[in-house]
């Protein structure tokens, strides 16, 4: 929800854009170099209380706001989980939202969990990744935040943890995704 990349931008949910103050300050304190671990601790805990979700557009309105453009290619993405469902997790994951994101400069996809529940909601995928790249690039993307969303719904935290590394070998898929987009390195 807060951090600071490598180059020292500052990335932030939008739903802080309605914090308070305080909450604010806490997330400066947060991120202060040289910050005690108590003092972090505390900035934490104020950060992670504000409910951003209360303050964004959900995601059920952003799906409806597609593009005609990208439905064809939403479809296609679509297919392809399925077809990957059925051969790699017996089609035990349960059909969630495909969404194309322009927005992703530094990353292939992403899986969004609903923080309270901790259950998949929605997989996105770079647009330019599939414009761009070739189709087995992007089928392996999709497969790895199908990953995700295989640990979140045998209730493990989505990361890229030993769970996450041994199920995506399994898979024959490599567990560190590495590629160069937009001219930066992603993980």
């Amino acid at each position: 929800m807060v951090s600071l990349t490598p180059r020292g931008t500052l990335r932030i949910h939008r739903g802080y854009a309605y914090a308070s103050d305080r909450t604010l300050a806490a997330v400066v304190r947060f991120l202060r170099p040289g910050a005690g671990r108590t003092a972090r601790a505390d900035a934490r805990r104020i950060v992670l209380a504000h409910d951003v979700e209360r303050y964004v557009t959900s995601r059920r309105s952003r799906l409806r706001r597609m593009s005609p453009g990208d439905r064809p290619l939403v479809a296609a993405l679509e297919r392809w989980r399925a077809e990957l469902n059925r051969r790699h997790f017996d089609s035990a994951l349960p059909a969630i939202p495909i969404r194309l994101s322009s927005r992703m400069t530094t990353r292939l996809g992403e899986l969004s969990v609903d923080t309270a529940t901790g259950r998949a909601e929605e997989i996105a995928i770079s647009r330019r990744h599939v414009q761009e790249d070739p189709p087995e690039e992007v089928r392996d993307t999709l497969l790895h935040e199908m990953v995700h969303q295989w640990q979140a719904e045998h209730g493990h935290r989505p990361d890229h943890g030993r769970l996450f590394r041994e199920k995506a070998r399994a898979l024959g898929i490599v567990p560190a995704a590495r590629k160069v987009v937009g001219g930066v390195r992603t993980d």
